[in-house]
C-alpha cells in the first residue's frame, strides 16, 4: 500500500466510528448540463454534456423516484442508522463498524481515479440537488442524511457487496447458507441458434419486491463515450444489468465463496496459530443510538482482531471465529460496471472483466457481432485443498496452512465463450450446466469453486427451454421467457396417478381427478396449482428442495431428467390426501382458481397473478408469501426483464414489476403490474425520437 494511502487509512480508523468524519457534500456547481426525458413509464432518459454530467442526472433521478428510500439506505451504509433512526438499527451499525466498512470507504474513494471520484460527487450532488428543489417530497425522517457525499456512494457500494452479497451477518454468524440475494434467470443465444442469425440476451434478476437496497431502477444514460440502457439497484451509480446498442450482460447470483469463517483456539488473552500464542490487536470503536427521547447515547465496544481478521462470537457463545473477506482490496466494482456499459465490442469487455473487481455473480453476455459468453465470476479465494462444503464451515484457523492471501484470476475461472452448442444460460445453478450438452467438467477447477450439484428444477427448465428447438425466433425467445409450466408437476405426477390408482379414498380420488384436468402451468385460472404446490411442498420440504423421497437423485451424469420417481409411492399417496386437507384449511377448497387467491397487488392495484416457486421447476418465477387479508403476494420473482436482439432495428423489450418508483403517491409505483398480469411487456424506447413520442416530464440541468 502506498503510503499516502497508508496515511488516510490510519486517519480513516481514527474517524471510523460511524463516518461522523464524513466529508462535507461539494458545493453546487455545473456538472457540463444536460436534461432528463421522463418516460411514460417513469424512467428517466438521461442525456448530459459531461460524463459527471451523466452521474449527476442519475443521482437526481433516483431520488425523484426513490428518494425516502435510497436516503434511508445511504444512512445504513454509513453505519449510523442507529443514530438517526432508533436501536433496531444498532446490530447492523456494529457489524459495519466492525468490519470497518466506514474508515475503507473513504480510503477506497481516495483510491478512486479523478474521473470517477468526480462521478460519484455528480451523482451525490444530484440527489442533494433534488432534495433541495423538492423538500416536500422527502420525508422529514431521512432529511437527517443529506447532504450526501462521494464517499457515501462507495460506502454503500462496499455495504452491498462485501457485507451484503458475499458476508452479511446473517451469513456469517448464524448460518452460512444464507440467501441475501435472490435469484435471477439469464440466457445469451448465439446467431448460429438464432432464427434473424443475429444474437439474443435475457435479465431476468429475481429479488425482493418489498421496498430495500435490493430493489431495481431502470434508466437510460447517455453521456459522451457512454450509450447504455438497464437497471441497477437503488443508490449504485452504474447500470449492473445492460445493454447498448454493440452489447449487453446481465447478472446472476452465483456459488461464490468469498469469505471464511476462521475457528480461533484461544490461549489466555490471545490465540493460537503455528505453534505460537499471538496477541489480539484490540481497537477501541464507537457507534451511536437514538434513545426514546431523542437523545443520542454512544456505544464503545473492544474490537479484536487476528492477522486472519476481526474477530466475532457466535450465538452460541461459546465459539470465537475471525473473519477474512475478499475484495477489501479491490475499491473499483463501480468502475469495472461502468467500463462494462461503456465497451462496444468482446474486447472491450474483456479488458474490464479482467479488473476483477465484482465480488461475485455469474456474467452473461451477448453481442452485435455474435460473441456470447458464460463467466462463473468474482473474487474466489486460492485454497490449498478442500471442497466448497469444507470452506462453508467453520476452519481451523491455528495454522498459516488454512489462511488464504490471494484470489483466482479471470483466466482460472469457469467460462464458455461461443460454444458450439449456440447458447449459455444460468438459474442460480452451479456453472457445469451454463450450456447442454454439457461443456465444462467440474474436475477441471478445484472442488471449492462451485458444487457439482444438484441442479435445481428452475435451471433444468431454463436449459429445456434454450434447447427446444434448432433455431429461435425473437417471439419464440419472449414466449419462453413467460412459461409457467412446472417441471416438477410434468415429471411427478404420472408416478403419483399411478401410485394412487388403486386408492378407495375419496379425498385422493378427488384430488387425481382435478389434478389430471390440469396443463401444469401456473395460470390465474389453474384450478390444480394450488393442491399441487402444496403436495409439491410436503413431497420435496425446504422450499421444495429436499430429495429424501424421490426414487433417484439428482445426478450429473443425467442432470435434466433427475431427481425423478416416488421413493415411497404409498407415502406419496398419503402425502396428496394431506394435501387436501391442507388446501381446503389454506384456500378454502382444492379446486381454488390460482389467481383468486395469487395476486400482483401493490396499493389500489390488484390484478390476479400468474408464476410459481422457481424450485418446483417454474421459469416464470414467483415466490409466494403466506396468506394474508385473503390472498399472497410476491415476497420475490421477477422484477426487472430485459430481453434484447442485436439486429438492425434493435428489438428490446422489458419490464419492471412492481413499477420504477417506491415514492408515496407515484404514478409509477404499480403502473406495470397489469402488464405482468397478463404477460406482456413493454417495447423499451432506445432512441431519443421514440422517448420524445411518450415523454411525460423534462428536467434540465
Amino acid at each position: 500500500m502506498a503510503m499516502r494511502h497508508m496515511t488516510i487509512w490510519l486517519a480513516a480508523l481514527a474517524a471510523s466510528s460511524a463516518m461522523t468524519a464524513s466529508v462535507a457534500a461539494p458545493p453546487f456547481k455545473n456538472w457540463g448540463g444536460g436534461e432528463i426525458l421522463w418516460d411514460s413509464f417513469g424512467v428517466p432518459h438521461i442525456y448530459a454534456k459531461t460524463e459527471e454530467g451523466g452521474f449527476y442526472g442519475f443521482g437526481y433521478a433516483q431520488a425523484q423516484n426513490h428518494g425516502n428510500l435510497l436516503l434511508r439506505i445511504y444512512g445504513e451504509s454509513r453505519a449510523r442508522a442507529a443514530e438517526y433512526w432508533g436501536q433496531k438499527y444498532e446490530r447492523q451499525d456494529k457489524w459495519l463498524v466492525a468490519n470497518d466498512v466506514p474508515a475503507r470507504s473513504i480510503l477506497w474513494f481516495n483510491q478512486q481515479t479523478p474521473q470517477m471520484q468526480k462521478n460519484l460527487d455528480a451523482f451525490a450532488a444530484g440527489v442533494n440537488a433534488y432534495a433541495a428543489a423538492h423538500p416536500d417530497k422527502i420525508a422529514p425522517d431521512v432529511k437527517v442524511v443529506l447532504p450526501l457525499n462521494g464517499v457515501d456512494i462507495i460506502a454503500h457500494a462496499q455495504r452491498l457487496m462485501n457485507f451484503g452479497y458475499i458476508a452479511s451477518d446473517r451469513k456469517v454468524l448464524v448460518d452460512p447458507s444464507t440467501n441475501e440475494a435472490g435469484g435471477s434467470n439469464a440466457w445469451a443465444v448465439a446467431p448460429s441458434r438464432s432464427a434473424s442469425g443475429k444474437a439474443m440476451l435475457l435479465a431476468n434478476p429475481h429479488l425482493p419486491w418489498a421496498p430495500s437496497q435490493l430493489t431495481y431502477f431502470e434508466a437510460q444514460i447517455t453521456t459522451p463515450g457512454l450509450a447504455v440502457y438497464g437497471a441497477t439497484q437503488v443508490g449504485l451509480p452504474v447500470l449492473r444489468f445492460a445493454f447498448n446498442k454493440d452489447l449487453g450482460f446481465t447478472n446472476t447470483v452465483n456459488t461464490m465463496l468469498g469469505f471464511t469463517s476462521y475457528k480461533l483456539t484461544l490461549k489466555g488473552n490471545g490465540y493460537r496459530f503455528d505453534g505460537k500464542t499471538l496477541p489480539f490487536r484490540v481497537v477501541t470503536k464507537t457507534y451511536k443510538v437514538k434513545q426514546s427521547d431523542n437523545t443520542l447515547k454512544t456505544v464503545s465496544f473492544e474490537q479484536k482482531s487476528t492477522v486472519h481478521g476481526p474477530v466475532f462470537t457466535l450465538p452460541d457463545g461459546n465459539t470465537t471465529i475471525a473473519l477474512k473477506v475478499a475484495g477489501l482490496d479491490r475499491p473499483g466494482v463501480l468502475e469495472q460496471y461502468l467500463a462494462m456499459g461503456k465497451a462496444r465490442d468482446w474486447g472491450a469487455f474483456e479488458k474490464a472483466l479482467r479488473k476483477m473487481q465484482v465480488v461475485m455473480f455469474n456474467i452473461i453476455y451477448a453481442d452485435r457481432a455474435g460473441h456470447i459468453l458464460y463467466l462463473d465470476n468474482g473474487l474466489l479465494p486460492k485454497r490449498p485443498q478442500g471442497d466448497l462444503a469444507y470452506w462453508s464451515g467453520l476452519v481451523p484457523g491455528d495454522t498459516s496452512a488454512t489462511l488464504w492471501k490471494d484470489v483466482h484470476s479471470y483466466d482460472d475461472m469457469p467460462k464458455l465463450l461461443d460454444p458450439a452448442t449456440g447458447f449459455v444460460q444460468n438459474a442460480n445453478d452451479p456453472p457445469w450446466l451454463a450450456t447442454w450438452p454439457r461443456a465444462l467438467d467440474p474436475k477441471s477447477f478445484p472442488a471449492y469453486v462451485a458444487p457439482v450439484g444438484p441442479m435445481s428444477q428452475r435451471a433444468q427448465m431454463s436449459v429445456k427451454l434454450m434447447s427446444q428447438t434448432p433455431k429461435i425466433s425473437f417471439d419464440d425467445f419472449v414466449s419462453r421467457k413467460l412459461t409457467t409450466t412446472s417441471l416438477m408437476a410434468e415429471r411427478m405426477l404420472p408416478d403419483l396417478f399411478a401410485a394412487a390408482a388403486s386408492s378407495t379414498d375419496a379425498d385422493v380420488q378427488a384430488a387425481t381427478t382435478l389434478l389430471k384436468g390440469w396443463d401444469h402451468r401456473f395460470e390465474p385460472d389453474s384450478r390444480a396449482a394450488l393442491l399441487f404446490e402444496t403436495w409439491a411442498g410436503l413431497f420435496a420440504p425446504k422450499n421444495f428442495t429436499n430429495q429424501s423421497n424421490y426414487a433417484v437423485k439428482w445426478t450429473l451424469d443425467d442432470p435434466l431428467e433427475t431427481p425423478r420417481g416416488l421413493k415411497d409411492p404409498v407415502a406419496a399417496v398419503a402425502m396428496l390426501k394431506e394435501a387436501v386437507g391442507k388446501t381446503k384449511q389454506l384456500y378454502g377448497a382444492i379446486d381454488r382458481p390460482f389467481g383468486d387467491v395469487s395476486r400482483f397487488h401493490i396499493g389500489d392495484v390488484s390484478v390476479p397473478a400468474n408464476g410459481g416457486f422457481g424450485n418446483t421447476g417454474v421459469f416464470r418465477t414467483i415466490t409466494w408469501g403466506p396468506m394474508k387479508n385473503g390472498e399472497r403476494t410476491p415476497v420475490h420473482g421477477e422484477t426487472w426483464v430485459s430481453m434484447v436482439e442485436f439486429s438492425t432495428p434493435m428489438k428490446a423489450v422489458g419490464l419492471m414489476s412492481y413499477g420504477n418508483s417506491s415514492q408515496p403517491g407515484s404514478r409509477h409505483n404499480s403502473d406495470q403490474l397489469q402488464l405482468l398480469a397478463d404477460k406482456k411487456f413493454r417495447t423499451l424506447w432506445i432512441d431519443r425520437a421514440d422517448v420524445e413520442g411518450h415523454l411525460e416530464e423534462k428536467t434540465a440541468f
